[in-house]
C-alpha cells in the first residue's frame, strides 16, 4: 500500500514540520543505536532511568512496545484492545537479545510499510491515525535508547530536530494519559501557564493549566508573560519532561513561580 507522507505532518508554529516517514526510519535508527549500546555489556546492571529495571529489562519492555504497536497498526484497532498480549518469541538466553530486539524493529517496519499513516486508528492520545502509533513508538524507543547508554555508562545524543518533535508530542499528549499516569489529574489550575522552550531549535510551548484539565494553547501571548518557563536544548528539555534530566540542570534554565514548576514536574510523569 502506498503511504502519505506529506499530509497531516507534526508542526508546531516556528519549528520545521517531522514527517510520518521520518518517525517509521528513526525507529530503525533509534534501535540500530540502542543495539549498538548492548554490545559486551552486563544486562544485569541497573537503567538509571528507570528505577527496579536491568538492561534486560529494558531490552525487553522496548522490543514488546514494538511488537504490541506494530499488532495494532496492522490491525487497524478501532477501539481499546481487549489484551495486550503480543507473541513475544524471547530469545533462550542473554547472548540472543540483541537480534531479539533488532527483529522487534524489523516487525515494526514490516507494519509500516502496510500501513497509510492518514489511517483512521483508535489512540489513546490526541491524534486518532496510524501516525499516532508510528510516532509514539519512536519517542519510546529513543527515550529508551538513551537509557540503554547511560547504562553502559554512555553519554546520550540526540538529534535536535527529533528532540523538539518529542517534546512536542509528549506535551500534546499528556493531558490524554490519565490511564496510565493518573497524577496528571492533578495538573488543574485557574488559567495559569507554563512556557516551554528549545533554545537551539525551534520549538515554543505554552501550557495552561484550567479547572478541569490542562493543554496547549495559542502562543499569542508575550514570552515573558507565562507565570513559569523551562528553556533548554531541545534534547535537554526532552529528557527533562521524560524526568530523565533534573531541572537544577547547567543546561536548563526556569523562571518565574517555583512552586508551579514544581507541582508540572511531580505530576506530569509520563
Amino acid at each position: 500500500m502506498k503511504t502519505s507522507d506529506t499530509s497531516n505532518t507534526t508542526d508546531t508554529p516556528g519549528r520545521a514540520a517531522v514527517t510520518p516517514a521520518v518517525h517509521r526510519d528513526a525507529v530503525a535508527t533509534e534501535t540500530a543505536r540502542f543495539v549498538a549500546a548492548l554490545d559486551g555489556a552486563d544486562l544485569s546492571v541497573p537503567v538509571p532511568g528507570c528505577p527496579d529495571w536491568t538492561l534486560r529489562d529494558l531490552v525487553a519492555h522496548t522490543g514488546r512496545v514494538q511488537r504490541l504497536f506494530a499488532l495494532l497498526l496492522r490491525r487497524r484497532v478501532q477501539e481499546p484492545p481487549r489484551s495486550r498480549e503480543v507473541e513475544l518469541q524471547l530469545p533462550a538466553d542473554d547472548s540472543g537479545w540483541a537480534d531479539w530486539l533488532t527483529a522487534s524493529a524489523a516487525e515494526a517496519a514490516d507494519a509500516f510499510a502496510g500501513t497509510d499513516p492518514d489511517a483512521p486508528m483508535w489512540a489513546w492520545g490526541a491524534d486518532p491515525h496510524a501516525r499516532f502509533w508510528m510516532r509514539r513508538m519512536l519517542f519510546e524507543t529513543l527515550v529508551h535508547r538513551t537509557d540503554a547508554e547511560r547504562a553502559v555508562g554512555l553519554r546520550p545524543v540526540i538529534d535536535p530536530a527529533l528532540a523538539a518533535d518529542g517534546v512536542d508530542e509528549f506535551l500534546v499528549n499528556l493531558p490524554f494519559a490519565a490511564s496510565f499516569a493518573p497524577k496528571v489529574a492533578h495538573l488543574r489550575g485557574n488559567g495559569e501557564t507554563l512556557r516551554f522552550r528549545c533554545t537551539d531549535t525551534a520549538g515554543d510551548w505554552l501550557v495552561r493549566l484550567r479547572p478541569d484539565g490542562f493543554g496547549l494553547a495559542p502562543r499569542t501571548a508575550a514570552p515573558d508573560s507565562a507565570d513559569a518557563g523551562v528553556e533548554a536544548p531541545a534534547a535537554e528539555l526532552l529528557l527533562l519532561l521524560y524526568g530523565r534530566l533534573d531541572r537544577g540542570a547547567d543546561a536548563v534554565e526556569t523562571v518565574g513561580d517555583a512552586e508551579l514548576l514544581a507541582r508540572w514536574f511531580a505530576n506530569s510523569e509520563f
